[in-house]
Parts: C-alpha cells; sequence; structure tokens
C-alpha cells in the first residue's frame, strides 16, 4: 500500500500528519485485502484569503478509483469529513462490487422473476 501526505502552500507539520495517519488506518484497515497495488493519496492545502481549507483524498487500486475532497474553516474537522466521506464511498462500491458478482451468469433466472 502506497500512502502519501503532501501539504500544498504550508510547511510540513508532525502534529497534522500524524493525525491523518490515525484517521488514514480506517481506510488502510478496509482495503488490508483488496489486490495491490493501492494508492492513498491526501492533499492538505490550507487558504491565505479566508478560513476555508481545502482537503482531498484520493484512493486507487484495482478495483477502486475514488475521490473525496470537502473545504472548511478547521483542518482536523475537515480531515475527519473527508475520511468519513471516502469510507461510505468504499463500503458502498465494495457492495455494487459483490451484488455484481452474485449476479454474474444468473440473468436469465432474475429475468424469470419479473
Amino acid at each position: 500500500m502506497h500512502k502519501r501526505i503532501t501539504f500544498r502552500h504550508m510547511d510540513h507539520s508532525d502534529v497534522m500528519e500524524n493525525y491523518a495517519n490515525e484517521q488514514l488506518a480506517k481506510l488502510e484497515d478496509f482495503l488490508q485485502n483488496e489486490p495491490t497495488p493501492i494508492y492513498i493519496n491526501l492533499v492538505l492545502e490550507p487558504s491565505k484569503v479566508h478560513a476555508h481549507h481545502l482537503i482531498e483524498l484520493r484512493v486507487k487500486s484495482p478495483n477502486y478509483d475514488l475521490v473525496s475532497n470537502y473545504e472548511g474553516p478547521d483542518f482536523y474537522d475537515v480531515l475527519d469529513h473527508v475520511i468519513d466521506v471516502m469510507y461510505n464511498e468504499l463500503h458502498e462500491e465494495k457492495k455494487k462490487h459483490l451484488d455484481e458478482r452474485k449476479t454474474v451468469g444468473r440473468h436469465e433466472e432474475f429475468k424469470k422473476q419479473r
């Protein structure tokens, strides 16, 4: 699993990186049994004009290619929101993949039921 945290237009912060790693652990646990390679890119970008900071999270693997981003006044709240949204999207995508896998070869059977 390849994980990258980028601080765009700001200095590196060990506190923010540690917090981001703690939050990303939830996604890493979910993706643990997925086929590799898995790329997780987190971009932290503050706003110098107003108090709305942008955080973008990308997850790319053989089964998933998802992007989640959010903008808000508090970095920690924005990061929590972005990771929660990505976690929910991953669950939805996994459910879709499982449903598709279950219906392969059974289309005629489902047509008869309608």
